[in-house]
């Protein structure tokens, strides 16, 4: 059990520093390039991300999988906190940045963040699943970038963008929920169609 959180744990700490490199560079096209060295270090070390395995789900959901799946979300909100709170520490310019950018947030509907997590999450699953199937990392270097330039939302980035912000409120755990829920059904959708059409052409 505390290998699994402590996976968790690590994903979030490469998260955060995915994240920090983001809210540090000026240009958003820079910053969401280099995003990809989080997901990029969490495939290639087989560390446990919620959103990189939430799309699985449809294909295997064991006990085992939702142990997994459940405690390397712990973990991934352990890392990304805790980090989150230490950038905003050593580095306050980019926790006033993280506030900045949250407050945005906080201004979307309900409906406008679960949509923008369904997306993100469709795209974290094409960006792990390739690597599993194919283990290469095209899907990582462009599905990243592009979920993060489309505006889509992703929960454990945003964990800690809250965290770096210092925002603590019901509306930010709200959101944050919203986001996982968008992000799971997301990560699903592609698994879940694929399953459906081997049935029906079974």
């Amino acid at each position: 059990m505390l290998k699994k959180v402590l996976s968790g744990v690590s994903s979030g700490i490469m998260i955060s520093i995915g994240g920090a490199v983001f809210l540090a560079c000026d240009n958003k096209y820079v910053g969401a390039a280099c995003f990809t060295v989080a997901l990029l270090t969490i495939c290639i070390k087989g560390y446990s991300l919620y959103t990189g395995k939430i799309g699985f789900i449809p294909e295997k959901h064991d006990k085992e999988a939702f142990s997994v799946l459940l405690l390397g979300l712990l973990g991934n909100l352990i890392g990304t906190v805790a980090c989150g709170y230490l950038i905003r520490f050593g580095l306050p310019a980019l926790g006033d940045t993280a506030e900045a950018l949250c407050r945005a947030k906080l201004d979307q509907t309900f409906l406008q963040t679960l949509i923008r997590g369904f997306f993100c999450g469709v795209l974290m699953y094409v960006a792990v699943s390739v690597w599993r199937d194919k283990g290469k990392i095209v899907g990582i270097l462009f599905c990243i970038p592009v979920f993060i330039l489309a505006g889509f939302e992703h929960s454990i980035a945003d964990m800690f963008y809250f965290a770096a912000s210092g925002i603590v409120s019901v509306k930010a755990f709200g959101f944050l929920w919203t986001v996982i829920l968008g992000n799971s059904l997301g990560g699903m959708i592609l698994p879940a169609l694929n399953t459906a059409w081997k049935k029906n052409n079974s």
